[in-house]
């Protein structure tokens, strides 16, 4: 399995540390506010390289964060908390609002089939680990403690601005700002905080908890590092995150955590590309956040919107409008009735011949080699479709199918009758009756109700399993 390592900036062949065993973390939500779509592309995606790993004889430990403190407005050290201000947003304690928009979030993630992690961490449920681990790096002389907050010091780190090809931490300082806010004692303007105090613009701060430098809160960086190695070990296989924690997040995970270590913290970055919506950034100013309940009003299966994703390879921007959507749904629903009708002829058994076997063969070797590519989702979708025009047998097509389900994760095992739409009455008697015609060699009458059925919207087509029809 080959997979694009963010940090090296290169397609690598994927060699886990302990075979057959992987350890996953995969960043979560910070949960102030509701899970849109943009998040469900990037969760979707976590769920696709799992079970890709799975189908290929690994055996994943999933561990994902819930961020329920500390994450500012700005991924770096400015602005207020994003939890605090979800609370005051929506009128609730911030206790209140992270255990509602958590619960949204993985109701979210179960109407999109994503598989629940292995262990899920909060981070303020895990605030003697996070302390634990700042101590050791204040121990080794990576961090410093100020009136305000306690800070790592990236100048003590070396190659932290170049991380995932960055520009040098003089380029950087110049970036990200002039100075230091005032008030503050950081001796460079890239770094970060480990642990904020309780005073000054944070003196109010709800979530706090006492600590050897003072009464006070995480940063959101050494969150990540501190559930990821209890939970996963101080070197772990893969880490996934969105594009925009490339920039700061990761870069700072990776410098805590190494400095505390002075261990390789990961071996594979993966990082998911922007979902826009109209072919802008999402933003409820714009009108344009929509979440699956968004979906579902409109009368769209959220696996529509799972097969959306799966048409564009993660590390592409994808385009969502309403259109695209339906699009989506017209496909899975013309999939979903080929499921049905494949099952019903599965029930008979022929005998394979060579070729047979070996187009069966074939179907899952591209399919594979697809999803060893880097999870080409995009191109193991084409080798579905290719298999259903195929002119293999109905219960081999349909073992197929489910077989690869269980990477695309569309529920097709699921799918029951009412899923899909019944075929009408009249269309059902004219099907009889042409029937009746081909048995009796009637082929002239039989092709007159074939046009008749085709000028109802509906198309035939005659396999040594039976008659199939599918509305056009």
């Amino acid at each position: 399995m080959k997979l694009c390592n963010s940090l090296t900036r290169s397609i690598e062949v994927f060699t886990p540390r302990n075979p057959p065993a992987v350890s996953l973390y995969t960043c979560g939500m910070t949960v102030y506010d509701f899970a849109h779509i943009g998040h469900g592309r990037k969760y979707v995606g976590d769920d696709i390289l799992r079970r890709t790993l799975s189908r290929f004889g690994y055996h994943v430990t999933h561990v994902q964060n819930v961020t329920d403190v500390g994450h500012l407005s700005s991924d770096a050290d400015e602005g207020e908390d994003k939890m605090e201000k979800g609370a005051k947003k929506y009128g609730k304690t911030v206790w209140e609002v992270a255990q509602f928009y958590t619960d949204h979030f993985y109701q979210s993630m179960h109407s999109l089939n994503v598989l629940r992690p292995t262990v899920i961490c909060k981070a303020t449920e895990h605030i003697s680990d996070q302390i634990a681990l700042i101590s050791k790096l204040i121990q080794k002389g990576l961090a410093y403690d100020t009136p305000e907050a306690v800070y790592f010091d990236v100048t003590k780190f070396p190659g932290y601005a170049a991380l995932f090809g960055r520009q040098k931490l003089e380029d950087k300082k110049a970036g990200v700002r002039d100075a230091v806010v005032e008030g503050e004692h950081k001796k460079h303007a890239a770094d970060f905080a480990l642990w904020f105090k309780r005073v000054g613009r944070f003196a109010d701060h709800a979530m706090h908890w006492d600590s050897p430098w003072g009464d006070g809160f995480p940063g959101w960086h050494i969150e990540c590092s501190a559930m990821s190695m209890k939970y996963l070990g101080d070197s772990i296989d893969i880490h996934t995150g969105g594009i925009d924690h490339i920039p700061v997040h990761h870069p700072n995970e990776i410098a805590q955590s190494e400095g505390a270590t002075g261990k390789p913290f990961v071996l594979v970055w993966l990082h998911y590309n922007f979902l826009r919506v109209d072919g802008k950034k999402m933003s409820k100013s714009l009108g344009n956040f929509y979440t699956i309940e968004d979906v579902v009003q409109k009368g769209v299966d959220p696996m529509a919107l799972r097969y959306f994703y799966l048409t564009a390879h993660y590390r592409s921007e994808l385009n969502f409008t309403w259109e695209a959507l339906s699009g989506s749904a017209a496909a899975l629903k013309e999939l979903q009735s080929h499921v049905m009708v494949l099952r019903a002829q599965s029930q008979k058994r022929h005998t394979l011949s060579d070729e047979k076997l070996e187009k069966i063969d074939g179907f899952r070797k591209r399919f594979d080699d697809a999803l060893a590519n880097d999870m080409n989702t995009p191109q193991a979708l084409a080798v579905v479709w290719e298999l259903l025009k195929s002119n293999i047998t109905s219960q081999d097509k349909y073992d197929l199918l489910l077989d690869f389900d269980q990477t695309l994760g569309l529920g097709l095992a699921e799918i029951k009758e009412a899923a899909v739409e019944a075929v009408p009455a009249d269309i059902q008697r004219l099907l009889t009756e042409r029937e009746a015609f081909r048995k009796a060699r009637n082929f002239t009458e039989s092709d007159k109700i074939r046009d008749a059925l085709l000028e109802k919207g509906y198309e035939i087509e005659d396999t040594a399993d039976g008659t199939t029809v599918k509305k056009m």
